[in-house]
């Protein structure tokens, strides 16, 4: 018997009043989960910018109030008022990772105490020895020493930094960690290091991810699970080999067409898909969720349906 899913979203809504007239629909009707089977999970949250993923990772942490919708971390509902535990699960039990490391860090506090302000908020610790060494055991664990921890964050490099925010992310010894574009800030080759440095740890801590990004490629390294997002919704959903062998929805073609390829014999000849929505005729609204195979399903009438599987 499988355990219960770590986390379960559904029919999440996340609306914005930009004036009495218009509302923008940031995250429309979106349902995915994280399963916790025999292995961890991470899901992989991909598509253009503007599209609603990192507004949809912000809604599963409660940095915003859904509008519509239902979110279950770990058993609890979370997505509207909680009690003094439930809320104190959340607060240790998911954290998360941002895209620009330097935007969320303290330039006026040492890392020792960037790093151990969860452990602070919630006195998870007896003496100050107990909370500098659960820092310098963490520091470690993301490949930095215990020299750094007296340094403040504008003596440290890009990756680095993203070092930082994920042992300040991990020192909570968190069930789900979010990870909002947290690659797309840096050079490539440490893009790659920071990448095997969170499917390391996800191997010892046992953590899931929710891994938000636009570059498919990092995606498919890092996810079991891929969720397409575009306009707010999700429109393909499935297995990482489903999605990268079998893409039915034309805008995941699109972003897998435009994926370079490394040997140049075959980039010459490479073809991109474009995917204009305005023109294609395509209303998301009037889609539902059919399913093609396995754990694949895609957001399309029946019509559109047969017409891209022909």
């Amino acid at each position: 018997m499988s355990k219960e899913p770590i986390l379960v979203v559904e029919d999440l809504k996340q609306y914005f009043k930009v004036s009495r007239k218009f509302t923008v629909k940031a995250v429309d009707g979106v349902s995915f989960e994280i399963p916790q089977g025999k292995t961890v999970e991470t899901y992989g949250l991909v598509g253009e910018s503007g599209s609603g993923k990192s507004t949809t990772g912000r809604s599963v942490i409660r940095l915003y109030k859904p509008t519509g919708g239902k979110i279950t971390f770990n058993g609890a509902d979370i997505s509207d008022k909680m009690s003094k535990e439930t809320q104190a699960m959340l607060h240790t039990k998911m954290q998360m990772i941002f895209q620009d490391p330097m935007a969320c860090l303290n330039p006026r506090k040492k890392v020792i105490d960037i790093v151990a302000q969860g452990l602070d908020i919630h006195h998870s610790y007896e003496t100050i020895e107990e909370r500098n060494q659960k820092v310098y055991d963490i520091l470690e664990m993301v490949g930095l020493s215990k020299e750094h921890a007296s340094r403040y964050p504008h003596q440290f490099s890009g990756g680095q930094r993203q070092r930082i925010g994920i042992a300040r992310a991990l020192i909570m010894n968190p069930d789900l960690v979010i990870a909002d574009e947290a690659i797309s800030a840096l050079d490539v080759s440490i893009q790659a290091q920071v990448v095997n440095l969170m499917k390391k740890i996800q191997k010892e801590r046992g953590c899931a991810y929710l891994f938000i990004a636009h570059d498919l490629s990092m995606v498919k390294y890092i996810s079991d699970h891929i969720g397409v997002m575009h306009l707010g919704h999700l429109v393909e959903t499935g297995t990482t080999d489903e999605i990268f062998k079998n893409p039915i929805h034309p805008y995941t073609k699109s972003l897998l067409s435009a994926i370079p390829k490394p040997n140049p014999v075959v980039e010459k000849t490479r073809t991109s898909i474009s995917y204009d929505y305005a023109t294609s005729g395509i209303d998301y609204s009037k889609g539902k969720q059919i399913h093609v195979e396995g754990e694949h399903y895609v957001l399309a009438t029946d019509e559109e349906f047969a017409k891209w599987t022909k």
